[in-house]
C-alpha cells in the first residue's frame, strides 16, 4: 500500500515513561487519537498491564494494583467470551476444516459487537510497516462486508450481527444525501466503497456507484429478522430501511418498450471486464437483475409481516422483472454474454447464493445450477481469489453437491491463508490452484469459509429446515448444537455412523416448525404433541420457548 505520509498527517508523538508508552497522533482538521500502554512487574516472573485507545481526548488508565490476580475488567471478558462460545458448535471429521472454522468465529467475536463500527477490510488488524493496509482499508460493499457477515445468523450470533445493519441505519442520511446528488433521485442507494461515516470513496465507478449495492445491503436487514423473528426491529428499521431502498428503486427503473418489462438504464456486473467501457451493459445483467428481484420478494415479506397486509404496489411490480438469462452454460453475465473466462467475482450466480432465487429441488432450477455449476469448472480458478473458494463452498452446498463445498473450504484453508489463519486473496503455494500470488490480506473470505460450513450442515431459506442438507460423502460423524435458521429456531443434531440419529429444536419465538426429516420414521419425545407430515416435511405448532426432540425410529 501507500506510504502513511501520503495523507498528509503530522509524524506521531511518542511519549515513554518506565511503565508506559503513550502515542498521540492527529489526524484530519484538529482530530487526533492516542494510544496508552501501561504495565507493571509485581514478581520475578509476572508482570501486569493494560491499554486503551482515546478519540480527541487524552488516553487514560486506573492505575494498576498488582494485588489484583487479572487485569481490570477481565472477569467481564472472560464471561463475554464464555456466552459467545455457548452460543453454538459444531464437531467435524475434517479437523483442517474444524480449525479453521473455529479460528473464523474467534475473529467474528474480536471485530464484531452491537455498537461497533462494521467489519471493514482488515477490521482491526493491519499490518505495521508505515503503509495503508490494502484498498486502504474501507468498506466495501460490493461483496466484502456482505460476505463478512454472512455466518453470524446461522451461526447464532445475532447480537454481533447487528453491527452491520446499526451502522447501515446510522449512515442511512448521509447515503441519502449521495443518491440524491449522484443519481438525482430521492430515496436510498449506498455507495460501493465507503468510509466510516457512509461518505463515498470511489473505486471502479461500477460496484463503486453501482445502482444495486442497496438491494443487497437490505438482504442483512431481512436476515436480521428473519432469524431473530423480532418484530420490533421489523417495524422500526427492517421495513423502514427497505421503503426507503423501494423509493429509489422504482425511479430508477423503467418499462422497455420492447418488451413491456423493466429495465434498468445502465447495468455491470462486478468485476466483470474490470473498468472498461465493455463493462457496462444496455441491459440487465443477472448481478443486477438477482438483487432487485429478491429485494422484491424480501420486501414483499417485510410488508406482509409488519402490516397483515400485501402491497398491491409491490405486488405488481414483482410481475414486471423479466426471469434470469440463462442458456446451454446456466446463469449468463448478461444477454448474449456467457461466463467466458476465469471470474474471481461470483457476481453472476448470485440467484443460487446468497439470494436464494433459484431451487435445487425444482427440475428447472437444477438444471440451471447444474449447468451453472459446470461452466464455472470449465473455466477454472486460475483467476480466483481466495474468498472465491469460499464463496464457492457456499453456492455447491446450495447445490448439495457437498464433496465439492468440502474441497472449496479445504482449497481456501491450505492455500489461500497465512499461517495465522488471515486470508491472503493469492495462492499462497506458488500458484496451484490461482495465478494470483501475492498476499492482500483482507476478512470476508475468512468469513464467507464459517458460513459454508454452516452450509453444509444446517439450511432453512426454502421455507423449511433441512440437517446435513450437504455432507460430504466420508462424513459419517458429525455434529452441531443451536446452529440457527429462520424463523428463530436453534436446532441440533447428530449423524453417528452416517445415521442421523435426533434433531433438537427449541423455538425462540414460538411458529410453526417445519422440519424436512433425515430418516425414514420417527417419534417425538413429548407424545403428546399434535403433528403433520406430509411429502417428508414434519409441521409442529410450537409455543416461545418450547423445546422438541425428534428421534430416528430407525426402522
Amino acid at each position: 500500500g501507500e506510504g502513511l505520509q501520503t495523507l498528509g498527517y503530522r509524524k506521531g508523538i511518542i511519549t515513554k515513561t518506565a511503565n508506559s508508552i503513550r502515542y498521540h497522533q492527529q489526524t484530519w482538521k484538529e482530530n487526533y487519537y492516542e494510544v496508552l500502554v501501561q504495565w507493571k512487574k509485581f514478581s520475578s516472573k509476572n508482570v501486569i498491564g493494560s491499554w486503551t485507545i482515546s478519540v480527541n481526548k487524552k488516553a487514560s488508565l486506573p492505575p494498576l494494583n498488582p494485588a489484583h490476580k487479572e487485569p481490570t475488567g477481565w472477569p467481564s471478558h472472560v464471561k463475554w467470551w464464555q456466552n459467545f462460545w455457548n452460543k453454538s458448535s459444531v464437531s467435524l471429521p475434517d479437523t483442517i476444516l474444524e480449525k479453521q472454522y473455529y479460528l473464523e468465529l474467534y475473529k467474528i467475536g474480536c471485530v464484531a459487537r452491537s455498537n461497533t463500527p462494521p467489519i471493514s477490510l482488515q477490521a482491526i488488524w493491519t499490518a505495521d510497516n508505515g503503509s495503508l493496509p490494502p484498498w486502504k482499508g474501507d468498506i466495501h460493499n460490493d461483496l466484502n462486508t456482505e460476505l463478512s457477515y454472512w455466518p453470524l445468523y446461522a451461526g447464532n450470533h445475532l447480537e454481533e450481527a447487528k453491527s452491520f445493519t446499526n451502522w447501515l441505519w446510522k449512515i442511512k442520511e448521509q447515503n441519502k444525501k449521495w443518491t440524491k446528488n449522484y443519481f438525482d433521485i430521492d430515496g436510498l442507494n449506498v455507495p460501493g466503497v465507503t468510509t466510516i461515516s457512509g461518505k463515498e470513496m470511489g473505486g471502479w465507478i461500477q460496484y463503486s456507484m453501482s445502482p444495486t449495492t442497496a438491494a443487497w445491503l437490505s438482504q442483512h436487514f431481512y436476515w436480521q429478522w428473519k432469524y431473530s423473528m423480532d418484530k420490533k426491529f421489523l417495524i422500526e428499521k427492517c421495513k423502514p430501511y427497505f421503503d426507503e431502498v423501494h423509493n429509489y428503486l422504482k425511479k430508477i427503473i423503467n418499462i422497455d418498450p420492447a418488451t413491456n418489462k423493466y429495465r434498468l438504464p445502465l447495468s455491470s456486473s462486478p468485476e466483470i471486464h474490470n473498468n472498461g467501457i465493455n463493462a457496462w451493459f444496455s441491459q440487465w445483467t443477472n448481478y443486477d437483475l438477482s438483487l432487485i428481484t429478491s429485494f422484491y420478494n424480501e420486501y414483499r415479506e417485510v410488508i406482509k409481516a409488519a402490516t397483515g397486509n400485501n402491497s398491491a404496489e409491490i405486488e405488481n411490480a414483482k410481475l414486471l422483472f423479466p426471469y434470469l438469462n440463462t442458456n446451454e452454460t446456466g446463469l449468463t453475465v448478461a444477454p448474449g454474454e456467457n461466463l467466458d473466462a476465469s471470474h474471481r467475482h461470483l457476481s453472476p450466480y448470485m440467484a443460487i447464493y446468497p439470494l436464494n432465487l433459484l431451487d435445487i429441488k425444482t427440475e428447472k432450477d437444477k438444471d440451471i445450477i447444474k449447468r451453472s455449476l459446470r461452466r464455472i469448472e470449465e473455466k477454472g480458478t486460475r483467476e480466483w481469489c481466495g474468498y472465491s473458494f469460499s464463496w464457492m463452498a457456499n453456492i455447491y452446498a446450495r447445490a448439495k453437491e457437498g464433496d465439492s463445498a468440502a474441497k472449496m473450504l479445504q482449497i481456501f484453508a491450505t492455500s489461500f491463508c497465512s499461517i495465522n489463519s488471515f486470508h491472503l486473496n493469492g495462492d499462497q503455494k506458488g500458484g496451484q490452484y490461482s495465478g494470483f500470488t501475492y498476499r492482500p490480506f483482507t476478512l470476508e473470505g475468512n468469513f464467507a469459509f464459517a458460513q459454508g460450513v454452516h452450509e453444509i450442515l444446517l439450511q432453512s431459506h426454502k421455507n423449511y429446515i433441512e440437517v446435513f442438507p450437504a455432507i460430504p460423502q466420508s462424513w459419517k460423524d458429525v455434529s452441531f448444537t443451536k446452529l440457527r435458521t429462520e424463523g428463530a429456531f436453534l436446532i441440533s443434531a447428530r449423524k453417528e455412523n452416517g445415521v442421523v440419529n435426533e434433531v433438537n429444536v427449541v423455538s425462540e419465538k414460538g411458529g410453526l416448525l417445519r422440519l424436512r426429516l433425515p430418516f425414514k420414521t420417527f417419534y417425538l419425545t413429548d407424545i403428546k404433541k399434535k403433528f403433520l407430515l406430509k411429502d417428508g416435511i414434519l409441521k409442529i405448532q410450537m409455543k416461545q420457548g418450547e423445546e422438541i426432540i425428534v428421534k430416528n425410529g430407525y426402522e
